[in-house]
């Protein structure tokens, strides 16, 4: 009996000793903060209420801002849709992906073909491979699988795919703007009625119930307020048998009418992700990201009037857009910062909350913004880069560079080039709208500048990753 009581007790030692040393083990990866970046399109500087909205309140996206933190001078890398996505998913400037343009839906186009290799490292993976739950609800527009397997997001670390892969599909039939039928569940082309940015609302919700524990990484791409101009309860304006009839406003009244409608469901799903969050308690372990993809589109007025330029525009009305952070008892309520950030930005910030080490053989061109998060700080130093092409090879590039703001157009250039180089500078914080070019009096500055912005280029330009077709591939 004493043998027995002796043997008892030894146990009883060596099982308090076991869960002594767990509770001393280093935190697991289900302790890791999960991750949320929400990136609306289309949406310019002011298309929500906080960032200056005149037409309509956006209360659940405000609210974000009043609990976190408004970020006022944050930029998109691109333009438009394509580039700024292949940036924020490698954290490099998309030109070294070779995704300079919108990835076009018109088959005989010089853009069309292109698409993100696999050999380029996403934010997905990296996160995948340190233990994460991937998902990407929403839009891709990386390439049309249909041209190459590999420009699928489940090659890109992607665990849940739900959405379209080309630039917009129709609210209502989901025919996308190669017209085609453009709606999947993974690999599965799914025939599935509903307003695309309420199903986009409820996947994303769904993602976060399944995932609640473990730690995931949600993508959430709207397609909102990108066209085809639709509310809720408007017919089809898009079918493979007859194409896109666009929708022109009778008045102005209407378009901001139109406006709205497809603004408040992106504001009712942000509200629905945070009020789960909240009730479920992973808000305290889960950092959101709001911001939009570029500029204003001409569809809606939802830039700021004091911002020169639009989508598609090196201007800073072209990549100046929204931006709010949000972490309850991580990220202070109602701050605001004013430093300078963009959204290549976002992949190292991702990795450095999750603390999974950045690629070597693929350097980040973004870095870490932890310290303008939490602790109200501001950063080095650096220059900011744009380059734009259009759908019609015109080129427009600029640079950033404390309060300078160097703009170079091509105007008459041939298609892909960057012939008839037009260079104009500007101070931005005494001309945020960009109306005074100081070239002709300020021309050092302006030199020293393009030569900066030349040499940024070259830079890209030198192991950039190979892609099919282009301007200049196409003798254009």
């Amino acid at each position: 009996m004493r043998s027995l009581s002796l043997c008892l007790l030894t146990l009883c030692l060596s099982l308090s000793g076991l869960r002594s040393t767990t509770a001393a083990a280093p935190r697991t990866p289900g302790d890791r903060p999960n991750l949320i970046v929400i990136m609306v399109d289309d949406m310019g500087y002011a298309g929500v209420s906080c960032f200056g909205n005149p037409y309509f309140k956006t209360p659940e996206i405000d609210r974000l801002a009043a609990e976190g933190l408004k970020l006022t001078d944050f930029h998109s890398s691109g333009t438009v849709c394509s580039p700024t996505r292949a940036g924020l998913l490698t954290g490099r400037y998309q030109q070294r992906a070779g995704i300079e343009a919108v990835i076009h839906p018109v088959s005989d186009h010089p853009e069309h073909l292109k698409g993100l290799k696999r050999s380029e490292n996403t934010f997905a993976e990296l996160l995948k491979q340190a233990g994460y739950q991937t998902g990407l609800i929403g839009k891709w527009h990386q390439g049309y699988p249909h041209n190459s397997a590999e420009y699928h997001p489940d090659n890109h670390g992607f665990d849940t795919f739900v959405g379209y892969h080309s630039g917009n599909i129709d609210f209502i039939s989901h025919v996308g703007d190669h017209v085609k039928h453009d709606w999947w569940h993974g690999r599965k082309e799914t025939e599935e009625p509903g307003y695309s940015t309420h199903l986009i609302n409820q996947y994303a919700l769904q993602f976060i119930k399944d995932n609640q524990d473990r730690p995931f990484c949600l993508y959430l791409a709207h397609e909102a307020i990108h066209n085809p101009v639709q509310v809720p309860g408007d017919p089809v304006r898009r079918t493979e048998a007859e194409g896109w009839k666009r929708w022109k406003p009778a008045h102005e009244g209407e378009r901001i009418e139109k406006f709205k409608g497809m603004t408040l469901p992106v504001d009712e799903g942000v509200g629905q992700i945070r009020e789960f969050l909240v009730k479920s308690g992973l808000d305290k372990n889960t950092f959101v990201l709001f911001f939009s993809d570029n500029g204003p589109s001409r569809d809606f007025p939802s830039g700021s009037p004091t911002l020169r330029g639009a989508k598609g525009s090196v201007y800073e009305g072209g990549h100046r857009v929204p931006a709010i952070a949000w972490w309850p008892g991580k990220i202070e309520a109602g701050t605001v910062s004013d430093v300078p950030a963009i959204s290549i930005d976002v992949m190292p910030t991702l990795l450095g909350i999750a603390q999974v080490t950045p690629p070597r053989e693929r350097p980040l061109d973004g870095v870490d913004l932890s310290p303008v998060l939490f602790e109200q700080k501001s950063l080095s130093p650096r220059p900011l880069f744009w380059a734009s092409l259009s759908n019609r090879g015109g080129r427009a590039e600029a640079m950033r560079d404390g309060p300078w703001k160097l703009v170079v157009q091509h105007p008459r250039a041939k298609p892909g080039t960057f012939e008839n180089e037009k260079v104009e500078l500007y101070r931005l914080d005494r001309d945020p709208g960009e109306k005074e070019d100081l070239q002709k009096t300020e021309p050092a500055q302006a030199a020293k500048m393009l030569k900066q912005l030349k040499a940024w280029y070259r830079d890209t330009q030198s192991t950039a990753t190979p892609q099919p077709g282009g301007w200049l591939s196409q003798g254009s």
